[in-house]
């Protein structure tokens, strides 16, 4: 694989007038059922959207929108509940956005098209679910009986619509990512996660919430006694004789992530002075019943259309559904080990569908702030159903004069 060019892009971004992202927070992620067991998704969020706007300096009258992505919440419009349960003005409304996996990732590159097409200067962005809440689904019968099932359909029938989990057995098989592999590569996410947590890199994109049993301010997610023999010892979950298993596989998480994006004009108006500038996005749709590469699909596309090798990344961070899936995408793409997911990922921290993209974002933020300008970051992700979608950003310091960049999950001033 190559490794990342150590140059920068040349110059700032083709357009200097790009959004960027100039702050991100996210929640603590619990593995469902446990620290936020009861806590309804505007809860998980709405704390997540007052600490961006204290931390900016924000005025709450000057957000335009607010575009929030979930996955399995009970439908409605999570966005403008939880803008209103932060206590933003009754006049900002809210848009919540529905691509699965996806929907947090394809909610912030909304936002951003958003701003690029001038229909506002501030939007906050980003994903949240609440898994142990989530409601239970039903068919109501001519009878008047309800059949609950457990997942909407995402495919049809002549397609095929597997589970995740078997999706993942393809792709895994079909790309030759042996169960060795697999769980190697889990374990790395571990023991990333967990010195990063020691290190305090996640401080300052956390924002504690109140839990069911108190305050959580920390992930609950990575395991600090897993090692290769105990993960030798999971038995295939999916296939008789597959490769992927519990333990290389992610757990279901309950979350919220969000960023601001704004026009350069507002940022400086805000004395920020770094960002994360929009490149672009694509999303594409791959078959069903290998999900898992749609992000790989998605990736190439973008950077294709911009001209760019894969070695040109200086960081990537990809949703860590499944070892095999990411270890498969990472060959396809050509993408050096050491710029993806640099401090763990959805392995050890979990899978909170809707926020998990925008989780991806925020730690693009963080990750950003040891970078030089012009350093190119990129988050993906795959969804349900087979949809991929990737969002390129520019790392640029914002000068007196004129626009010039994207940055950290702390905002410089």
């Amino acid at each position: 694989m190559s490794a990342p060019s150590a140059d920068p892009a040349p110059g700032f971004p083709a357009d200097p007038s790009a959004p960027l992202l100039v702050l991100g927070r996210r929640t603590p992620l619990a593995r469902s059922g446990t620290l936020f067991d009861g806590v309804p998704v505007h809860r998980l969020l709405a704390p997540v959207l007052r600490r961006l706007l204290e931390d900016s300096g924000l005025d709450p009258a000057q957000v335009s929108d607010v575009v929030v992505g979930n996955a399995v919440g009970a439908g409605g419009n999570l966005a403008r509940l939880a803008a209103l349960e932060a206590g933003l003005p009754l006049s900002v409304p809210g848009v919540t956005v529905d691509r699965q996996c996806g929907s947090g990732l394809d909610a912030v590159v909304l936002a951003c098209r958003l701003a690029r097409a001038g229909a506002g200067r501030a939007f906050l962005a980003g994903g949240a679910e609440s898994i142990s809440t989530a409601p239970v689904r039903g068919r109501r019968r001519a009878d008047g009986g309800v059949d609950f099932y457990r997942r909407a359909r995402f495919a049809p029938e002549h397609l095929g619509d597997p589970d995740m989990g078997a999706a993942a057995e393809t792709v895994a098989r079909e790309h030759g990512i042996g169960r060795a592999r697999q769980d190697a590569y889990a374990l790395r996410s571990h023991r990333r996660a967990l010195a990063a947590a020691d290190a305090g890199t996640f401080a300052g994109e956390l924002v504690p919430v109140p839990g069911a049993h108190g305050p959580v301010g920390a992930d609950n997610g990575p395991r600090r006694r897993l090692d290769a023999a105990l993960l030798a010892r999971f038995p295939a979950a999916f296939e008789t004789g597959g490769t992927v298993t519990a333990g290389n596989s992610c757990p279901d998480a309950d979350g919220a992530a969000a960023v601001l994006v704004t026009v350069p004009a507002t940022a400086r108006e805000l004395g920020l002075r770094t960002g994360l500038a929009f490149r672009g996005a694509a999303t594409v749709g791959v078959d069903p019943a290998r999900l898992g590469l749609g992000a790989a699909v998605a990736a190439r596309a973008l950077l294709d259309e911009q001209g760019l090798a894969a070695g040109r990344l200086a960081a990537v961070e990809f949703n860590e559904a499944f070892a095999g899936q990411v270890l498969a995408c990472a060959d396809l793409l050509g993408l050096d080990e050491g710029t993806l997911n640099a401090d763990g990922g959805a392995l050890a921290l979990g899978h909170a569908y809707g926020a998990s993209g925008a989780v991806s974002v925020v730690r693009l933020l963080a990750r950003a702030q040891a970078l030089p300008a012009g350093s190119l970051l990129l988050a993906m992700i795959s969804s349900a159903g087979g949809i991929g979608t990737a969002a390129l950003f520019e790392k640029a310091d914002l000068g007196p004069d004129r626009p010039s960049g994207p940055g950290p999950a702390t905002a410089g001033r």
